[in-house]
This record gives structure tokens, C-alpha cells and sequence, in this order.
């Protein structure tokens, strides 16, 4: 499902983002990927999602070759891996209905399979109620699971969740893990990057720790230890 295989990302002499990361993770695994800042986990995230490419080495995603991938189809890519991030990049003037359906309208949806998506994805994070809101009236919490909501609407083989727990209080955080376990559950790749020891540590799940750029260990249940 993901594979990296001797992959490095060198920005300038002095700055490298990844040194020579051999890792592979099946379909259907929720894997934390954990490191201080600087570690590598953010170039790893813009690897995946074809933001920026390897300076040497091969990523693979769902069956697409990253390393050469043409920016054509780079979008049909980004339709199969889900991605949320820290900061929610809410639409502040459309409503929950409105900010997820706007994902499917950007890609020509039809109003049909709108009407039909949108309605399914809002139950799976507990919002189908508060579909009218605005994102200004919403908490952290809930303006986070709209971006999770919003991030399902093309059924996703992977979902990639950068830092989702950054901003949120420890109950919101265990809210949103919770929906995350969820989704892993229907049998979509989960990859969590995270700084948060509590939450990696409670999952007992695998986790992958950077340092420097490189994997350092790889555990199958394992704990944030650095």
C-alpha cells in the first residue's frame, strides 16, 4: 500500500528532510509515524501526497509511483489518500454540508452523488446535526472532524493525518483518535503523524520513529520513546 525504499530528500547541502527511509505498510494498518520537529515526518507527509518529490529513492501509493508520477495525475492520486492536517482549511462563509460537498463539486461530482456522499460521511464523525453550521460556530473538535468528514468524501485507501490533535484539548483529541480507529475499522490505511506520546502510547498500534531523517525503530506495538 506504502512503500519507501531508500528514499531521501535533500532541500539544500545543509538541510536534509529524509535519509535512505526504507518502509513498507500494508493495506488496512494504523501506523504512527512519531520525531521531534525537524525530524522528517512533514517531508514524509508531502512525499505521499506528490507535493514534493524524492531527491533519490522510490515512494509508492496505492500502486502509483510517486518519484515519477506526471502532475495530470497528480489529483486522480490525491482522490485515493485522504488528508488532514493541523489547521482545519475550513471555508469560513459555507456550512458543514457546504465545505464537504464543496470536495466533490471541485472534482465534477454529480448533485445525485453528492446529495448520496455527503449525508454518509457527516454520520461516520457525528455531525449529520449540526450539518447547517457555520465553522466559526463549531468547536475545535467538531471543526476538525468536518475536515475528516470532508477528507472521506472519495472513499479513500489511505488516510493521512498530519498532527490532526495539534490544536485540541485532551477530550476532543480522544474524540477524534476514536473516529480515526473508526475509519481504520471499514479497512482504510491509516498513517498518524504525531508528536503526541499520550495518544500513540494508548493506541498500542505500530509506530515508526524519525530522528534526524531516518527511521530509527519500527515496532509493531509499539511506544513513543524519544
Amino acid at each position: 500500500m506504502i512503500v519507501l525504499k531508500n528514499v531521501s530528500k535533500q532541500y539544500t547541502r545543509d538541510s536534509v528532510g529524509l535519509k535512505e527511509v526504507n518502509l513498507h505498510i500494508e493495506a488496512g494498518e494504523f501506523v504512527s509515524v512519531v520525531g521531534q520537529s525537524g525530524t522528517g515526518k512533514t517531508t514524509m507527509v508531502k512525499l505521499l501526497i506528490a507535493e514534493e518529490h524524492p531527491t533519490s529513492g522510490v515512494v509508492e501509493v496505492g500502486g502509483w509511483n510517486i518519484s515519477s508520477i506526471k502532475s495530470h495525475d497528480i489529483p486522480l492520486l490525491r482522490r485515493q489518500i485522504g488528508v488532514i492536517f493541523q489547521d482545519f482549511k475550513l471555508l469560513a462563509k459555507k456550512t458543514v454540508e457546504e465545505n464537504v460537498s464543496f470536495a466533490l463539486e471541485v472534482a465534477g461530482e454529480s448533485r445525485a452523488r453528492i446529495r448520496q456522499v455527503v449525508p454518509r460521511v457527516l454520520d461516520i464523525v457525528g455531525l449529520s446535526h449540526k450539518n447547517e453550521r457555520y465553522p466559526h460556530q463549531l468547536s475545535g473538535g467538531e471543526q476538525q472532524r468536518v475536515a475528516i468528514a470532508r477528507s472521506l468524501v472519495h472513499r479513500p485507501k489511505i488516510l493521512v493525518a498530519d498532527e490532526p490533535t495539534g490544536n485540541l484539548d485532551s477530550i476532543n483529541t480522544q474524540e477524534i483518535i476514536e473516529i480515526l480507529k473508526k475509519i481504520n475499522e471499514f479497512g482504510t490505511t491509516i498513517l498518524l503523524v504525531t508528536h503526541n506520546r499520550e495518544v500513540v502510547n494508548h493506541l498500542k498500534r505500530r509506530v515508526v520513529t524519525l530522528h534526524d531523517g531516518r527511521v530509527v525503530s519500527d515496532e509493531h506495538k509499539g511506544k513513543y520513546r524519544i
